[in-house]
């Protein structure tokens, strides 16, 4: 027969002696504001999820934090060795350096996250207008010719034959079914996605919306 654990109910639950809800239960009683284990754990848990993260930073972000060096060199050690073993042992070294940070250093890191994953005003006014040029490209017939004016590194053919390619895939199979959007689609977007994000001069870079609001312009 096992022996009965000692222990007492609150509101109808058995709280055994020693066991963490007892510990609990009696700093409660004493009006400490003393973590509890549980809380400890989940901060742990919590710091060492913020350090994988951490891992994940673009390079000037990490810089503009300026953490402690021993941190630094951690995190570029875990990026440069693939041993599996060796990575375990950096990612809980990590951790434990996360949590000797102070409160406001951990709200930065926090933060820079946040803003890495946060499109850029740039990046949006990019997105529109890669959006913009797509579509005119494929229902201007002179769409094709005013762009080759403004990125003349542009491969002619190939964006000619995309567009052709669009026109065909996004006729509905039915009257009355919404236009399809295949692979040319796609391409015609990554295109003019990435000339308007690298300019074909450095000198005179290409404005976003170049040609936008100007359906007169030379073919």
């Amino acid at each position: 027969m096992s022996k009965l654990k000692k222990g007492y109910f609150v509101k109808g639950k058995f709280v055994a002696e020693g066991s963490e809800l007892d510990l609990e239960l009696k700093r409660e009683l004493k009006g400490t504001d003393e973590k509890s284990r549980t809380d400890l754990k989940r901060e742990s848990t919590e710091l060492q999820k913020l350090g994988e993260d951490l891992l994940t930073l673009r390079a000037e972000l990490l810089t503009r934090l300026q953490l402690p060096e021993k941190l630094l060199e951690a995190i570029a050690e875990y990026k440069r060795i693939t041993n599996f073993e060796g990575r375990r042992r950096l990612m809980q070294f990590i951790g434990k350096r996360m949590r000797q940070l102070e409160p406001q250093t951990l709200e930065a890191i926090r933060v820079a996250l946040v803003e890495q994953h946060t499109p850029s005003a740039l990046e949006t006014q990019t997105l529109h207008a890669t959006e913009q040029w797509r579509d005119r490209l494929i229902t201007d017939d002179d769409a094709v010719g005013q762009w080759v004016n403004i990125c003349p590194t542009t491969d002619v053919q190939q964006l000619r034959a995309l567009v052709r390619q669009a026109r065909k895939d996004a006729k509905p199979e039915k009257p009355g079914l919404a236009p399809r959007h295949g692979r040319a689609y796609r391409d015609i977007f990554q295109i003019v996605r990435e000339h308007l994000m690298h300019p074909d001069s450095d000198a005179n870079p290409t404005p976003l919306d170049a040609g936008l609001h100007n359906p007169g312009a030379d073919a």
